[in-house]
């Protein structure tokens, strides 16, 4: 049976999500090349969802503005979210399923802290991935661009986070099924070069496993 032209649109779309997503380097971002200049990043899992870690003095002025909020602090941990879910004082299996059957708003959820990274998230898995400049800089102005904003360009922040050092920021892009705290990840390090397909990287135990199988990364102790 031939597939009508329905069908084969559908199967060319799928083929096309796929190869998008597919493993790779982003050529000329990473691997580092010989001699060049590296920066670290952290990926952490807190069991369901994941953040990733910048060390603050890395970041070039002007490509993650908002780090300002955090000018006492060395490091910052920066995750994404559905607004409700990840702003509830403790979460409900009915919010988690809301949020994966609901297209919702988000938040970015963005943490200060004194590092080192291995003992401020000692109870948390951590993978270190070493990136070159550029993509580090790909990677800042991929966060950056990531919150919304006001009529006049301020962006809008949306009280205290998780911890005393945290702020939640309301984020521009709407969250699905499949376009979780994880995938958004897995974005953020493809967009910096990362070998990494965000189309898998559903869960948590997903983004690890890439970022230590195909991101040359290090497990935390």
């Amino acid at each position: 049976m031939t597939p009508g032209r329905g069908t084969l649109g559908a199967l060319r779309l799928a083929a096309a999500v796929l190869a998008a997503g597919c493993v790779g380097p982003v050529h000329g971002l990473y691997p580092p090349g010989e001699g060049e200049s590296v920066a670290s990043v952290w990926v952490v899992s807190h069991g369901w969802h994941t953040g990733i870690v910048v060390r603050k003095q890395d970041v070039p002025d002007g490509l993650w503005p908002q780090l300002r909020d955090f000018a006492d602090f060395h490091f910052v941990e920066v995750g994404w979210g559905e607004r409700d879910f990840y702003m509830a004082p403790a979460g409900t299996s009915g919010m988690a399923l809301r949020a994966a059957l609901l297209p919702s708003s988000s938040v970015l959820h963005v943490a200060g802290f004194g590092g080192p990274v291995e003992r401020d998230f000692a109870a948390s898995e951590i993978v270190e991935i070493r990136l070159s400049r550029r993509g580090l800089e790909k990677l800042a102005a991929f966060i950056g661009d990531a919150y919304a904003k006001d009529e006049a360009g301020a962006v809008i922040r949306l009280g205290p986070g998780q911890y005393p050092q945290s702020r939640f920021y309301l984020a521009r892009e709407t969250y699905h099924a499949l376009k979780t705290c994880n995938t958004w990840t897995a974005k953020a390090l493809r967009s910096a070069g990362c070998p990494i397909t965000p189309f898998y990287a559903l869960t948590a135990g997903n983004v690890m496993y890439q970022a230590a199988a195909f991101c040359g990364g290090r497990p935390g102790p």
